[in-house]
């Protein structure tokens, strides 16, 4: 189900807001309506997550199981060797069911490929991948990790940390939330009539730019990549380029806003995912802005504990290259993410080692370099395979008379979109963040601020209700 559907706008969302408000006004104590109203978001997600199917419900309570009874284990295991022991297995059964469902394809592919066999040669069945499973298992390994290192106590009702893993707002797309950031949130949280108002607002601006700039852009991209690649002249290769880059942020983080917002509007607070990345000036400082929760994530439960920098320069950058390489293997079961992932590792060891006070001196050339780096680096993140992503980048070397003319891609829409997504993507933050920050508390802004929202919301639904294009690039991952 999709934040960005008419099921879960309509129907889903109204009746988990209407029950959440009606339990917590029940003549109980708060200790009991809290529990309750726990309760009823548990079924709301489990329902949410099981709309999929219920293949995927089962494999979700399986590894809600394995890391709640494995926390409780780890909890009782004094000795410290046995202690780690039993983390590496928890550890183990969590990482080997994400082989299983996202990466076994790709190993039975390599092996019939080795052996020159044809495509299900080996008669094994395709593994279907279930949505969200890498942010999902990536959040319940935080909690057993947390504990181990005793940053966070035993969780003991299973119904509570059911809830953590499969809290619908972030479930499937993430932020990736940690369960020590979430912990004290599960039995005591505000919920006012501002923080529902704010959570509208983030919704409705996140819904903005997934169905009115990712989408409309996702249409010519998709396009331009389903053409013969190698007719693809400089003029398209530029544009899907350009589209692709924006596509991609409007997608992931116009969802987080969704989730961020859907998490007000229930009184959890989650932290923020995208910081306007596309205004990095180096790709260390991108990785700073971009999927902040992943980078979090990777940076607490890998580069710390691989000695980090602590260890000198060689060993700094050979984890920087495991942590980059993992972040690529993590984004999907394709060759083309593994190289993506070594892609990055290159340009931040690069900057570690030699380039970087150059970058900070000249910022200018650092955002030129950093938004080319980034949109080259997209190009194999797209593509389904190394020979179409070359196919590609040769477009941009490509003047023959018979390539594609961009103006097959693209509508008026399309520019529109474009012109829109360069100018919110971080320009216009720079313009008016000072002149924003003195009248956001003006009466007069804040309704011309819930007309926008309102206003918004309707064309959303519109387009909605007129197309069938809404995929969401992340449910992949």
């Amino acid at each position: 189900m999709l934040f960005s559907s008419m099921l879960f706008i309509w129907i889903f969302l109204p009746i988990v807001l209407l029950g959440n408000f009606i339990l917590g006004r029940l003549p109980l104590k708060y200790k009991q309506r809290i529990k309750l109203k726990n309760r009823f978001l548990l079924i709301a997600s489990l329902f949410f997550y099981a709309w999929g199917g219920l293949y995927y419900l089962a494999l979700m309570l399986a590894v809600i199981a394995i890391n709640f009874f494995g926390g409780l284990w780890l909890s009782k295991i004094r000795v410290k060797k046995s202690k780690a022991w039993s983390l590496v297995l928890i550890l183990a059964a969590n990482l080997g069911l994400l082989f299983y469902f996202k990466y076994f394809n790709l190993f039975v592919s390599t092996i019939e490929s080795i052996r020159k066999m044809e495509s299900g040669g080996l008669g094994l069945k395709e593994v279907v991948l279930p949505i969200g499973i890498s942010f999902y298992i990536f959040q319940a390994m935080s909690y057993v990790i947390d504990l181990y290192l005793e940053k966070t106590k035993v969780q003991r009702n299973i119904f509570d940390f059911g809830l953590y893993v499969s809290l619908f707002p972030q479930l499937i797309a993430g932020p990736i939330v940690q369960y020590k950031d979430i912990e004290h949130q599960l039995y005591r949280r505000k919920e006012t009539p501002e923080l529902v108002a704010e959570g509208i607002k983030r919704f409705c601006y996140g819904l903005a730019k997934k169905v009115l700039i990712a989408n409309i852009l996702g249409e010519t991209v998709d396009r331009i990549w389903e053409s013969n690649l190698s007719r693809v002249g400089v003029g398209t290769a530029i544009l899907a380029s350009v589209a692709y880059t924006l596509q991609i942020y409007y997608d992931f983080s116009g969802y987080s806003d969704m989730a961020i917002g859907l998490g007000k509007m229930l009184g959890f607070s989650f932290r923020e995912n995208f910081n306007l990345p596309y205004l990095s000036a180096s790709i260390r400082e991108f990785w700073r802005r971009w999927h902040i929760s992943l980078s979090s994530w990777f940076r607490e439960y890998v580069y710390i504990p691989l000695g980090g920098s602590r260890a000198g320069k060689a060993r700094m950058f050979l984890n920087l290259f495991i942590v980059f390489l993992l972040t690529g293997i993590w984004h999907g079961a394709n060759y083309t993410f593994f190289f993506w992932g070594m892609y990055y590792a290159l340009f931040i060891i690069l900057e570690r080692a030699f380039i970087g006070q150059f970058l900070e001196k000249h910022k200018w050339l650092g955002h030129i370099y950093a938004i080319l780096v980034v949109s080259f680096g997209w190009i194999f993140f797209r593509a389904d395979s190394f020979v179409d992503a070359l196919n590609f980048i040769g477009g941009f070397f490509r003047f023959r008379t018979d390539t594609y003319s961009y103006l097959q891609f693209a509508s008026l829409k399309t520019f529109l979109a474009l012109i829109l997504g360069l100018f919110l993507c971080g320009p216009a933050q720079v313009l008016v963040g000072k002149i924003y920050e003195k009248v956001k508390a003006k009466t007069l802004f804040r309704l011309g601020d819930t007309l926008v929202q309102m206003v918004l919301l309707l064309i959303c639904i519109c387009a909605l209700t007129k197309g069938t294009y809404n995929p969401f690039i992340y449910f992949q991952f």
